[in-house]
């Protein structure tokens, strides 16, 4: 208590709330590559022009809740198991705390942020809240993960807590101290509407982006909601996100009643002007129960994931976020009690199975030819199916990939390829394994009948590569 005062009342006598962080604190070219989008508006790429799938992970709570050890070893596993982005919040709360006890914020206001000179790690004054995100982002740069950043999640913009006013200041002022670092993505929002306090969430957009233009941003949306709703034309947003949620299909009360179909989330984004990328930044997490709320309720399983991962990178999105319930919050022994009825720590959660499944979906879509990527529905024959019997395809220049979530026979309109003849694989998204099929002659309709029993879970992806 004695030193967060003490850091406060040193914090007064700085110009704080806009102005950089000190010359000892600013970080050299991490070697990162920057993002941008792809020229066809629909993809992420790197500076080179070589196509970057986002596979992400919900830290939520990195910031707050792990030491440096803990941290570093969270960034590693992520790392070992092919994510390469990590989506943070920067203010959980405007009384944000974190684990060694350093406050955010003056007086929780947004606008006056407590820095120090100095960000010695020596449990001494020096080392104060933003310098522990500081250590935490080039850790994970040094391991190629870029940090996408919620700069104050999006309850305390709705509460009041945050003015228009202040919004501008903290916008600037976050986007400057993080502006060279290249291994930033920007959040805004974080969990609301984009109707509530609309104009304090582009206050703070268009103060990022003008500051630090070559950080891309979105906005993070309430669940069942997209980021388009709101932003679509706002010069500040360079991607769309949606939120497809934990709830199921009985459960989603919304009007336009998606349930757990996300891939029309993104079938909207993909038709939209001007095409703009679209992600599902926080579908259902593993080990969390359908609803949320209800801890007396199924929880969703690595099958879930998985379904939500084909399904909306297939139907157009750039990639995918995994999140898990104990890992998100990351919940420890230290904790009184867990949210949402986590059943496990974040250190045995880490490794859960669907945890370990995404990198394959990354290593399908990375494996083929990706910025000529498009969703195409004409290539399956006959009906698409409903809810988890549904069928889902996107195609390249010379190859296709259709998923199955339940193992369903797949009739494919083989007209749709221009070569004569396509080899054919399955594709086990549970180990990233595939089996050969054969080739077959591109005439009139072939049935594929998937291995295994058709039930929900025994999900494959069929690949058609033209020969």
């Amino acid at each position: 208590m004695l030193r967060n005062l003490l850091i406060i009342t040193i914090a007064v006598f700085f110009a704080v709330g806009c102005t950089s962080t000190s010359k000892e604190e600013k970080k050299e070219d991490t070697g990162l590559p920057l993002l941008k989008v792809s020229e066809n508006g629909h993809y992420f790429v790197e500076e080179n022009g070589d196509p970057f799938f986002w596979l992400g992970d919900t830290g939520w709570l990195l910031f707050s809740k792990l030491n440096q050890e803990d941290a570093v070893k969270y960034l590693e596993i992520r790392k070992e198991q092919g994510y390469n982005v990590i989506q943070v919040m920067v203010l959980h709360s405007v009384g944000a705390v974190n684990i060694y006890g350093d406050s955010a914020l003056v007086n929780a206001n947004v606008a006056k942020p407590v820095v120090t000179e100095g960000n010695a790690f020596d449990d001494s004054l020096q080392y104060d809240y933003w310098d522990h995100m500081d250590y935490v982002i080039d850790q994970a740069a040094e391991k190629g993960l870029y940090m996408a950043l919620v700069p104050v999640w999006g309850g305390n913009v709705k509460s009041g807590y945050v003015s228009r006013e202040e919004a501008t200041v903290y916008g600037k002022w976050i986007a400057d101290r993080y502006k060279d670092r290249k291994n930033i993505i920007w959040l805004n929002g974080g969990d609301t509407m984009g109707n509530d306090s609309t104009a304090t969430w582009n206050n703070l957009g268009n103060a990022i982006n003008d500051t630090d233009p070559n950080h891309l941003i979105t906005f993070h949306p309430r669940g069942r909601m997209q980021s388009s709703d709101w932003f679509a034309n706002e010069a500040w947003l360079d991607f769309n996100m949606i939120q497809s949620g934990h709830r199921n299909y009985e459960q989603d009360d919304t009007e336009r009643s998606y349930g757990e179909d996300n891939w029309r989330y993104m079938q909207t984004d993909w038709d939209m002007t001007p095409a703009k990328p679209t992600i599902d930044g926080e579908p259902s997490y593993e080990g969390i129960p359908q609803g949320l709320h209800d801890t007396l309720q199924p929880f969703w399983n690595d099958d879930d994931v998985r379904r939500y991962a084909y399904w909306s990178v297939f139907s157009g999105a750039f990639g995918y976020t995994y999140g898990h319930s104990a890992v998100m919050q990351f919940y420890k022994p230290t904790d009184n009690e867990p949210a949402y009825g986590a059943r496990e720590y974040w250190t045995e959660a880490i490794y859960a199975p669907g945890a370990k499944q995404m990198v394959h979906l990354k290593d399908l879509m990375l494996s083929r030819s990706y910025l000529d990527r498009v969703p195409d529905q004409s290539l399956i024959a006959g009906e698409n199916g409903e809810r988890y019997d549904y069928l889902i395809a996107t195609r390249g220049s010379n190859y296709a990939f259709i998923y199955t979530y339940t193992g369903r026979n797949i009739p494919v309109d083989m007209e749709q390829f221009k070569a004569d003849k396509v080899k054919a694989n399955w594709f086990d998204p549970r180990n990233g394994e595939t089996t050969a099929i054969g080739e077959f002659e591109t005439q009139g309709v072939q049935e594929f009948d998937a291995p295994g029993e058709k039930e929900n879970g025994n999900d494959w992806v069929l690949i058609l590569d033209e020969v």
